[in-house]
Formats: C-alpha cells, sequence, structure tokens
C-alpha cells in the first residue's frame, strides 16, 4: 500500500504540474499559482514517503 500511495502522490504532482503549465499559458495565473502549490505539495509528500 505504501508503494501504491507513492506513485498516487508522484501521478498527481506531474498531473498538476502541466495543468499549471496549461493555466499559465492561458492566462490564468491564480488557477496557477494555486496548482502549482498543490504540485510541490503532492511532490514533497511522494518524496516524504521515499525517506
Amino acid at each position: 500500500m505504501d508503494v501504491v500511495l507513492t506513485y498516487a502522490c508522484f501521478l498527481l504532482a506531474g498531473l498538476t504540474a502541466g495543468g499549471t503549465w496549461s493555466m499559465w499559458k492561458a492566462d490564468n495565473k491564480l488557477f496557477a499559482g494555486v496548482l502549482l502549490a498543490v504540485t510541490l505539495l503532492a511532490a514533497i509528500a511522494g518524496v516524504l514517503r521515499i525517506v
């Protein structure tokens, strides 16, 4: 179960990173900032699950 949660965290981080880029290009800075925060939280959670 730990492995699945770690993969899910990195999957979420990857998807939201793509969404952040799309929102930035669409000139929606507020939602890009929200997605960036979610991306960072998911990536940090994935790294901490490994450690």
